[in-house]
C-alpha cells in the first residue's frame, strides 16, 4: 500500500495549500519567498495536482477516492461538487470539523477506536457517510479521558464551525444541520480538473 512519508509542511506547500487546512498552525516563514514561481504546469499535471491535494487533505488511498468519484459521478448535479461533498460528509472530516480531534488524522484514529455514536450507535468506520439531522457524539465511556474532557468547561477551546454544523456549548455533542454545499468548502480546489482527470 503505497503511502507517502513527506512531513506534512512540505507536503503543503508542493500541493500549494495551508497547513491550517490540515488542523496544523501555520509557520511563519521568508524562505524561497519566490516558490510559487515557477514554470507553468502541463494540463496533466495540474490535473494530478488538485487530485492529489483532495485526496491529502481527508487523508485517502487512491482506491477509496476513486469510489467515491463514482459515487459522484453517478448522483444528480455536479459530479465535482458532489465529490467534495463526499469527502466532507465522511464521519472522521465531522469529527474533526466539530472540534472533537485537532486534526483530520487524529479524527480517524479517535474514530477507529469506536470512540463516537452516530444517532446513538456506535460507529467505527472513518469513510461512514454522515447525513442531514445525524447527531454525532462522544461515547459515554469515551468521555472522561483526558482528550475529550479537555473540550468542555471554561477552558475549551472556541471552534469555528462550518454552517452545516451545529454543536451546543459545553457539550461532546453534534448536528449535522444540513448537507455541505460548494460554498462551504474552506480551502483552494478546482474539482472540475478532478473529473477531467478521470474522464480521460
Amino acid at each position: 500500500m503505497a503511502k507517502n512519508t513527506q512531513p506534512i509542511a512540505k507536503r503543503c506547500k508542493a500541493l500549494g495549500i495551508s497547513p491550517a487546512v490540515m488542523g496544523y498552525a501555520k509557520k511563519n516563514t521568508t524562505r524561497n519567498s519566490n516558490g510559487n514561481m515557477r514554470k507553468k504546469q502541463s494540463e496533466y499535471a495540474s490535473q494530478l495536482k488538485e487530485k492529489q491535494k483532495v485526496k491529502f487533505i481527508y487523508g485517502v488511498l487512491e482506491k477509496q477516492f476513486h469510489n467515491a468519484y463514482l459515487r459522484a459521478e453517478a448522483r444528480p448535479g455536479k459530479t465535482g461538487e458532489n465529490l467534495l461533498q463526499i469527502m466532507e460528509c465522511r464521519l472522521d472530516n465531522v469529527v474533526f470539523r466539530l472540534g472533537f480531534a485537532q486534526t483530520r488524522r487524529d479524527a480517524r484514529q479517535l474514530v477507529s477506536h469506536a470512540h463516537f455514536t452516530v444517532n446513538g450507535k456506535k460507529v467505527n468506520i472513518p469513510s461512514y457517510q454522515i447525513k442531514a439531522g445525524d447527531v454525532i457524539e462522544v461515547r459515554e465511556s469515551s468521555r472522561s479521558s483526558a482528550k475529550f474532557a479537555k473540550l468542555v468547561g471554561p477552558e475549551a477551546p472556541v471552534v469555528a464551525l462550518p454552517s452545516w454544523l451545529n454543536r451546543e456549548a459545553g457539550t461532546l455533542k453534534g448536528v449535522v444541520t444540513k448537507l455541505p454545499e460548494r460554498s462551504d468548502i474552506d480551502y483552494e480546489v478546482a474539482e472540475h480538473l478532478i473529473v477531467e482527470l478521470y474522464s480521460k
